[in-house]
């Protein structure tokens, strides 16, 4: 019985359901964070990622998968993105543009709550 809600449990989370997760996914398992970092900020002579134009970064990653780059730094990204779907570019590019830092995300608590008598 604990086999079975293990295993569960770990469905749960390789089964990403929006692009975001599934881009973030690709990102991870591609190891794209070792040259672009963590948080998609890019790291010694790498360029950042985090919030770029999604059609740029398309354009760019569907070149590399052509084995097209424009100088020797670039040459290194044709290797990994030779594998990469269509889908797997667009989903991908949907994780670098929308990035926000997980610390980020819970910046402000903008919930209402009402308390007193209205202000008398």
């Amino acid at each position: 019985m604990r086999f079975l809600f293990f295993l569960l449990f770990l469905i749960s989370f390789t089964k990403a359901s929006t692009p975001y997760e599934l881009g973030k996914n690709v990102y991870l398992k591609n190891g794209c964070f070792s040259c672009h970092g963590r948080d998609l900020e890019g790291m010694h002579n790498y360029p950042y990622l985090a919030n770029r134009a999604k059609g740029y970064m398309s354009y760019k990653l569907k070149r590399f998968r052509s084995k097209i780059s424009e100088n020797q730094q670039q040459d290194m990204m044709i290797p990994f993105a030779l594998n990469l779907s269509d889908e797997d570019i667009e989903n991908l590019t949907t994780y670098m543009y929308e990035f926000v830092k997980e610390e980020s995300k819970k910046k402000y608590d903008d919930k209402f709550y009402r308390e007193g008598d209205g202000g008398s």
